[in-house]
């Protein structure tokens, strides 16, 4: 008798009490994958999702449709990770008691799914329900020309590539007299022809950027003008972007001066899809020269995610080539570039994300006017 009873409470905990743990991860390496794709469990046994570092969900969907919300199936909601995270936020799926059916998840972010991010458990070995099966329909449904996803398509043309890439900005010295606040002086400065004069803001005016909004890789407005002592305020939408300065000629790769110092960064920023207050990161307009950024999270750069302050829309380096050379197949995403560029003088600070950094100010050389904590300072002889 006592034998039984024991038999039959160990029968009845062995579900929960004794079922495997099955690890999952999901977008490892930047991928928009579930690493393993599937598995194959039994009721009882748990799967335990490890978020890698961008914003993703695991969220439970139909065979067909693919990259639709099964209603009161399972949802992880988004979980934004930042780059560095340790240890990984985990979240747990208990395989219920169907009989061993197929049960299929997808990530929710805008184009994953359409890029062959699902997951199954149980899915049949072949046939036109397996797990290959599922993830060509999920592409074929929601593909990258459809999402507008951060992987470009692959080109199918076998016509010769006629690009040409733009020529470098040429950079030159200037002097000009300038009147600003009842008194004259003369300013050195960098420029190439169509740059704006250094005349600072009489009142000085603050841009806001929008960053991803709307689930878009994109900066909106991507192209701004702002004077000397403006500020520009990115302002970080859900999912996990960065704000990073490049030069003209390398887009998608960190902006590295010659006296060694770097443009500004505002490192990863994840926001939640539910949030209401959103983080913002501000930079410090000191010169005239054009300002040119990027997204440093994988592939949205590479995706036409880059941004321009003060670009010379009437020459050969403008907005719109800065960005199709962004988009050009050779481009990867880095966090340093060794070259010159003119246009990063300015300070950064990030707020409203717990994180309050602050770059250097970095100076142009050749500069005579300079913002420093909001003052100008004026470094050649009045007149």
């Amino acid at each position: 008798m006592y034998s039984s009873t024991v038999a039959l409470a160990l029968a009845a905990l062995a579900p929960s009490a004794f079922g495997a743990i099955l690890d999952v991860n999901v977008g490892p390496g930047g991928q928009f994958v579930y690493e393993p794709p599937y598995v194959h469990a039994v009721y009882g046994d748990i799967v335990r999702f490890h978020f890698n570092p961008k914003n993703h969900t695991v969220t439970q969907s139909a065979f067909d449709p693919p990259c639709v919300g099964l209603e009161g199936g399972f949802r992880t909601g988004f979980i934004p990770v930042a780059a560095g995270t340790n240890p990984l936020p985990v979240q747990e799926f208990h395989v219920p008691d169907n009989a061993g059916a197929p049960i299929w998840f997808y990530c929710g972010q805008t184009g994953h799914c359409g890029q062959g991010m699902v997951f199954a458990v149980n899915p049949p070995a072949d046939g036109d329900h397996s797990f290959e099966a599922f993830r060509n329909l999920a592409i074929a449904r929601n593909g990258t020309a459809a999402t507008g996803s951060a992987t470009p398509p692959a080109s199918t043309s076998t016509a010769a590539d006629t690009y040409t890439t733009p020529p470098p900005p040429k950079w030159e010295h200037a002097t000009k007299t300038v009147t600003w606040g009842g008194q004259t002086y003369a300013t050195t400065y960098t420029s190439y022809e169509g740059t704006p004069e250094p005349t600072p803001a009489v009142t000085p005016q603050d841009h806001k950027i929008i960053v991803g909004a709307d689930g878009q890789l994109a900066y909106t407005p991507a192209n701004i003008q702002a004077a000397i002592n403006d500020t520009v305020t990115f302002e970080f939408r859900p999912k996990n972007h960065t704000v990073t300065q490049s030069s003209f000629s390398n887009p998608c790769i960190a902006l590295r001066k010659e006296d060694g110092t770097e443009g500004f960064k505002s490192g990863f920023t994840p926001v939640a899809a539910d949030a209401t207050t959103f983080p913002t990161f501000t930079i410090k307009i000191n010169d005239t020269a054009p300002i040119w950024g990027y997204c440093g999270q994988v592939n949205h750069c590479q995706s036409g995610m880059v941004f321009a302050i003060n670009a010379v829309e009437s020459g050969p380096n403008n907005f719109n080539a800065f960005r199709q050379l962004a988009m050009r197949p050779q481009n990867t995403s880095s966090q340093t570039n060794s070259g010159s560029n003119n246009g990063g003088s300015n300070s950064g600070s990030n707020s409203g994300n717990g994180n309050n950094n602050s770059a250097a100010v970095a100076v142009s050389p050749a500069a005579a006017l300079t913002v420093l904590a909001g003052a100008f300072t004026l470094f050649a002889a009045f007149l």
